[in-house]
């Protein structure tokens, strides 16, 4: 309350009623010098920090070009790599179109498969054709006998491998 008594009012309020008629301010508002004044120095601090910035950034790039440093050290012995499958395609159409042409050639196409091994493909219909004629469906070799033996069923928690008899 000091400054208001310096200044001959005896409150705020004081201040507020000697407010001349017609003025378009009051007397209380800010002083527009000094808003002005640090307007003034907050840009020259920018523009000064801005120079010293773009100074710095210079000095260390020319650093790095004397040096022959690479940008990425550790990512330069690895080359260019490809993501991890799976990955987009290009043209999915296309290559699923390629795919079962291939898989087509295969199932109805004689060729080998392994010529060194002397494995060859042939049409799956002439596959089917002479797994029936050899009676080749036995995967395994006891298979037979226990198929013929009457009353006798595989076990459910054996996958087939131990019969037993079951009752009617």
């Amino acid at each position: 309350m000091d400054h208001h008594h310096a200044a001959g009012h005896a409150s705020a309020e004081d201040e507020y009623l000697e407010t001349p008629p017609g003025s378009t301010y009051e007397r209380t508002d800010a002083t527009v010098g000094i808003i002005v004044k640090f307007l003034f120095w907050l840009a020259v601090s920018a523009v000064a920090v801005h120079l010293g910035l773009a100074v710095i950034y210079g000095l260390l790039i020319d650093q790095a070009m004397e040096r022959g440093e690479q940008r990425y050290p550790l990512a330069a012995a690895q080359g260019d790599r490809l993501p991890p499958a799976p990955r987009l395609q290009q043209k999915p159409r296309n290559e699923l179109y390629d795919f079962r042409q291939g898989e087509r050639t295969l199932l109805e196409g004689y060729g080998w498969m392994n010529r060194n091994e002397g494995v060859v493909h042939i049409p799956i219909e002439e596959a089917m054709r002479l797994t029936v004629e050899r009676g080749a469906l036995s995967s395994r070799a006891g298979d037979a006998g226990q198929a013929q033996t009457p009353g006798m069923m595989p076990t459910d928690s054996s996958s087939g491998r131990v019969v037993e008899r079951r009752r009617q």
